[in-house]
């Protein structure tokens, strides 16, 4: 892997390189391995924090992880293109817009002892403003190249803390043209509930049940690329235990094992109907 200036990634991009790298302010990775009609993403996987901010955090390092979503970018690494976070949503969330990217209270907390500096800030800021860089030219490239792609959002929410039963997945589709990509949506949500997961986990897919897509992330490539659908893929944490911050790793392998095929697979279907 290499470290690349956010102006490198793009010339690399441009040219249709392969590579693996690093941000040279160290926020995000991207690999491209092959140039693809699909964007695996894991935009709050990372878990970094800038030091100078954490004596100003009221939030540990435990809170932070328990909102962050551990593991995504393990998910879907095997895939051709990948771009995923390496910053904690605590410090700047990256499904947010800039002017709410840096929170002020974070799940009913107060996150800041004191308020942050303008010059604190903006260091968070120039990342996110250049992960969106290297985010809409890629795209522009994809789209050029093929007419049209898809991009799987992937994040994992808790679901001990809803008083209802939850679905391991739910799929959020209310920033996106559902009548436009209704068979994408339904043979992603089928796809999905069709994984085997071990300890017994029953596997449950549903729309828009318990997060509706309305993360930045989405909105920004659906607002600036027509012929781009996001999938905002939500699985529920039943492969860590949330409360004690254990990762299990064979529910982790068993999630990426049913991605592996079926992600292609659907990305396929989806560029044979688009692409014209």
């Amino acid at each position: 892997m290499q470290k690349l200036s956010i102006e490198d990634i793009i010339l690399k991009i441009e040219a249709e390189e392969l590579f693996h790298a690093v941000s040279s302010d160290y926020a995000f990775t991207i690999k491209i391995d092959d140039y693809v009609p699909y964007v695996c993403a894991a935009v709050h996987n990372g878990h970094q924090f800038r030091k100078e901010l954490w004596a100003k955090c009221l939030h540990t390092a435990y809170d932070r992880w328990y909102e962050e979503d551990p593991e995504t970018e393990n998910m879907v690494k095997h895939h051709p293109i990948v771009i995923s976070g390496l910053d904690s949503r605590f410090e700047y969330d990256l499904n947010r817009d800039p002017d709410n990217a840096i929170y002020d209270d974070a799940w009913g907390k107060k996150l800041w002892k004191e308020p942050l500096s303008e010059d604190e800030k903006s260091r968070s800021l120039e990342k996110h403003q250049n992960f969106y860089k290297i985010v809409h030219a890629l795209i522009t490239a994809l789209e050029q190249k093929f007419g049209c792609c898809i991009v799987y959002d992937m994040h994992s929410y808790n679901w001990k803390r809803w008083d209802r039963e939850v679905p391991t997945w739910n799929l959020g589709t209310s920033n996106i043209d559902n009548e436009r990509y209704k068979n994408s949506i339904e043979d992603w949500r089928k796809d999905l509930s069709e994984i085997k997961l071990p300890k017994g986990i029953p596997t449950t897919a549903k729309v828009n049940d318990t997060f509706q897509g309305n993360g930045y992330f989405l909105k920004f490539i659906t607002t600036n690329f027509p012929h781009t659908l996001v999938l905002a893929t939500e699985v529920a944490k039943i492969y860590c235990d949330e409360e004690s911050q254990v990762i299990y790793p064979e529910v982790v392998s068993a999630i990426r094992k049913g991605l592996r095929t079926r992600l292609p697979e659907h990305a396929s279907n989806f560029y044979n109907i688009y692409s014209n």
